[in-house]
């Protein structure tokens, strides 16, 4: 056997069946290896956006998703999608052909150290030098994608490897990863009995969690203890709809008023990095207890402010620990009044926004589109949305119920992400509707890929947030920001899907229903709605430069 063909058969040993990638020395017969396995193989238009779809990919299905890429700039091109993954904790493994190892240094064709530049962005990263150790680096790829705190891994694969022959019977098979026997450390019973007391002790305690609740498949237990408790509940914008965010202690309005006043927070599964404003003040309560769960001891290590409990244990065994441990403790009766409070806020600002969602104006304001978006998507629906000002207004107008369905820009910030997630979503869970919201910048960044769409048939939603430019800015003061009313629905025509445009916003829906009844037949569809320019989203400063 060559070692394209053992990687192939290493990937398909380890449960492997899509990857995304562009064909291109040396990584051909990897690829085509792959596809002689049954592997699914999906060609995209720039390596960037396979690496994306990956994340999408394994986020919807809780294991790796594989991108592939050929030598040099084909590799390089994987850093930015494998860098989301790496920011977002996600298990993406990416493979990168190589120039031959036998002529390192010579100055070959495409020759550069890949290596170092995936070592920052990755939890393991390793060149191969002897094919004959291809499964066992396959094998721990996935094992360090998946293990602990998920993230991405890289192998850096060199032509001469690919092409090296090997004797089948001298290899070594490494048993393939077994999600089942993965480590799930608990909390021990004095940090149990800590926790349960500062719960008697508190009147208006709250939960962050975060994506830690969904690679650990705790969203059942996450809720089970939220109801035994009866405690206020938030997530990360990743993890949305951990919880269905109709439920009865859930308060997405009264966000700030609950960090604000919380004498409890229980963080788990998820960093306290700014997408949480590391629960610090002024958005948190300064004299607030704070509990940590996370599967990771360099978290809890490096908790940036006062921590009361810090527990290294995995979020379904320790919830399920207390859930078992608040019994005849603490109920619901514990938090009423607290839970009222909240509730009453929520409701009045909910009310208060609905007004603004149903605005009649034109241009469209783009809390409008979020709400016909809201309205149209099935409950059980995979929203990506992608982009600034359409991102925030998204956020603030668009519930989510499933664990998984939501897919953004992420803690990394990343433009261009939407399309290619959209992608991976709906080869991960190809019965899902699956609805991407761009803004008009964001979209062209992987704009092609809606070809990819086409060529796979992979029927997605597209609708586009068109303020002809980027961000918003009244003053229009921003350099490069105007970027012209661009008729994306002709694009999409042109590659063969189906597009529309929509000024008026009450032919959103309408658009929108045509466009669903295109992708039922298994048509891509984009919907390009004009948006106001001016309008612009309200949210946290994440940086000290933010206007």
């Amino acid at each position: 056997m060559i070692g394209s063909e053992i990687i192939a058969k290493s990937l398909k040993q380890q449960g492997v069946d899509t990857f995304f990638y562009i064909m291109g020395g040396p990584m051909m017969h990897v690829e085509l290896h792959s596809m002689a396995e049954g592997l699914r193989g999906i060609d995209v238009r720039h390596e960037q956006a396979g690496a994306m779809a990956a994340f999408a990919y394994a986020r919807l299905l809780n294991r790796p998703g594989v991108c592939m890429a050929a030598s040099g700039p084909a590799t390089t091109n994987l850093v930015t999608g494998v860098a989301h993954a790496w920011a977002d904790c996600t298990p993406v493994i990416a493979l990168g052909g190589a120039s031959p190892d036998a002529s390192t240094g010579r100055g070959v064709f495409q020759e550069i150290e890949q290596l170092p530049m995936f070592e920052p962005c990755t939890k393991w990263c390793d060149r191969v030098h002897n094919a004959k150790r291809l499964p066992e680096l396959i094998n721990r790829a996935v094992r360090e994608a998946m293990s602990g705190k998920p993230g991405p891994v890289y192998l850096d694969l060199p032509g001469d490897i690919l092409y090296q022959e090997v004797d089948e019977n001298t290899l070594d098979w490494p048993e393939p990863w077994d999600p089942a026997k993965r480590s799930r450390p608990g909390a021990d019973p004095d940090q149990l009995k800590q926790i349960v007391d500062m719960l008697k002790g508190a009147e208006q305690p709250v939960i962050v969690s975060g994506m830690g609740i969904q690679w650990s498949e705790a969203a059942g237990e996450l809720q089970a203890f939220v109801e035994a408790a009866g405690i206020p509940f938030y997530t990360t914008p990743q993890s949305r709809g951990v919880i269905p965010e109709d439920h009865e202690y859930c308060y997405l309005t009264a966000r700030s008023t609950a960090f604000r006043e919380a004498d409890l927070i229980m963080v788990v599964g998820t960093r306290m990095n700014y997408i949480i404003g590391h629960a610090a003040p002024p958005r948190f309560n300064e004299d607030a207890k704070i509990v940590r769960i996370d599967i990771d001891p360099v978290e809890i290590a490096s908790s940036p402010r006062k921590l009361d409990v810090g527990v290294v244990g995995d979020a379904k065994t320790v919830l399920i620990q207390l859930t078992e441990a608040i019994q005849g403790s603490v109920t619901p009766e514990s938090y009423q009044t607290w839970c009222e409070r909240l509730r009453g806020r929520n409701s009045s600002k909910a009310a208060e926004a609905e007004e603004v969602l149903s605005n009649p104006d034109k241009p469209v304001h783009p809390l409008r589109l979020c709400k016909e978006i809201r309205d149209f998507i099935d409950r059980d629906g995979i929203l990506c949305v992608d982009g600034q000002e359409i991102l925030n207004f998204g956020r603030q107008a668009i519930p989510t119920y499933s664990p998984g369905h939501r897919l953004n820009s992420g803690a990394f910030g990343t433009m261009g992400v939407g399309l290619p997630f959209g992608m991976g979503a709906k080869v991960a869970k190809p019965d899902n509707q699956v609805v991407v919201l761009h803004g008009d910048g964001s979209f062209g960044l992987n704009a092609m890929e809606f070809d990819t769409l086409v060529r796979h048939g992979i029927p997605v939603l597209v609708v586009i947030s068109l303020n002809g430019g980027w961000t918003a800015d009244p003053n229009k003061e921003k350099p490069g920001r105007e970027l012209g009313y661009t008729r994306f629905d002709k694009l999409a025509e042109a590659l063969g899907g189906y597009g529309e445009f929509v000024e008026e916003p009450d032919e959103i829906r309408p658009a929108l229903e045509r466009a669903s009844a295109e992708v039922a037949k298994g048509t891509p569809a984009l919907v390009n709605v004009k948006t106001d320019w001016t309008a612009r989203a309200t949210t946290t400063a994440f940086t000290n430069y933010s206007t």
